[in-house]
């Protein structure tokens, strides 16, 4: 078995090109102590990865050589005793067929039954980047006004149903006419 990586190969400059990444195939990695084997099954493709490959966010860039980072969802592949094998997870896997993550803090375990969309959405980065800039962030009250910049994307977009469960009256602000009538 392989693990096929795409790597950065150098920073962006202006639009990404191919150029800007390696593709390799490598061993599959072998899980030490209280580690654990995830075989990726669905990446989420975020605005926030363009700046993690050109510079530091609040996270440091992607380096040189690097799996791109991504979060991802998918199986355990080895036991450990936290985990059975497979159980779905959710964490920054990255841009690869399997990688070797820490089974404390890096990864959420999804409930059993659970799509993997649900992961890389509602209960994703968008999905929680929405849920605490809102609720943790803003504490809006009901009755309350909350405009959405950028409502029609993923973040803005679950932003504004949860003011909306919230009782608060939601206006959402988008990129143009044709975002404006979804």
């Amino acid at each position: 078995m392989k693990n096929r990586q795409w790597l950065l190969a150098r920073r962006p400059q202006g639009a990404i090109r191919n150029c800007d990444f390696n593709f390799v195939e490598t061993d599959v990695p072998t899980p030490g102590e209280g580690e654990v084997l995830v075989r990726n099954l669905m990446l989420s493709c975020d605005p926030t990865q363009r700046g993690w490959i050109a510079f530091d966010t609040y996270l440091p860039a992607v380096k040189i050589g690097e799996v791109i980072r991504s979060i991802g969802a998918g199986r355990i592949a080895s036991n450990n005793p936290g985990f059975a094998v497979g159980d779905v997870v959710s964490g920054l896997i990255g841009w690869q067929d399997y990688v070797v993550m820490n089974s404390k803090g890096q990864l959420n375990k999804l409930p059993p039954g659970a799509p993997l969309e649900l992961a890389m959405s509602a209960l994703g980065l968008t999905g929680v980047t929405a849920y605490f800039g809102l609720l943790e962030v803003g504490r809006p009250v009901a009755g309350e006004t909350v405009v959405v910049s950028g409502a029609a994307g993923a973040t803005g977009s679950v932003a504004g149903q949860i003011a909306k469960i919230k009782g608060c009256h939601a206006i959402g602000i988008a990129g143009g006419a044709e975002k404006c009538h979804c």
